[in-house]
C-alpha cells in the first residue's frame, strides 16, 4: 500500500510498486521493501512539491535514485557525499575548501561546527 497521499493508479503509486518489487527481487523482507519504497516515493514528492511539508535534505540533498547509485555497494564509511561537505564547508566560510579531498572536508567541518 502507498503513502498516505498517494492515489491509487498514480504515477507515484506506480514507483512505488516499482521500488518495492525491485527491494523484494533483491532479496529484502516485505517490511524493508515497503519502507524502502514509501521513503523514496516520499523524498520525490518533496523534491517535486506533491507534499504539504518537506524536510530540507528532502530538498537539498540529491535525489533518491542517484545516491542509491552513488553510495550502494560500497565498502568503508558511506555519510555524505563531497559535493555535500564541500556546500557545508562553504557555507561555514571554510578557506582552502576547493583544494580539500573528502575527509579533509569532513574534519574541516567538524572542527568549524565544534
Amino acid at each position: 500500500m502507498p503513502p498516505r497521499g498517494v492515489k491509487k493508479g498514480s504515477k507515484r503509486a506506480r514507483q512505488y510498486e516499482h521500488i518495492k518489487d525491485s527491494e523484494l527481487d533483491q532479496g529484502a523482507s516485505e517490511r524493508r521493501a515497503e519502507e524502502i519504497a514509501a521513503r523514496t516515493v516520499n523524498k520525490e514528492r518533496a523534491r517535486s512539491g506533491e507534499s504539504r511539508e518537506r524536510s530540507r535534505t528532502s530538498v537539498q540533498d540529491i535525489s533518491s535514485g542517484r545516491r542509491g547509485g552513488l553510495r550502494s555497494g560500497r565498502r568503508g564509511p558511506r555519510g555524505r557525499t563531497r559535493e555535500q561537505l564541500y556546500a557545508e564547508a562553504r557555507s561555514l566560510g571554510i578557506d582552502g575548501r576547493s583544494t580539500m579531498n573528502k575527509a579533509q572536508l569532513q574534519r574541516a567541518v567538524e572542527r568549524k561546527k565544534s
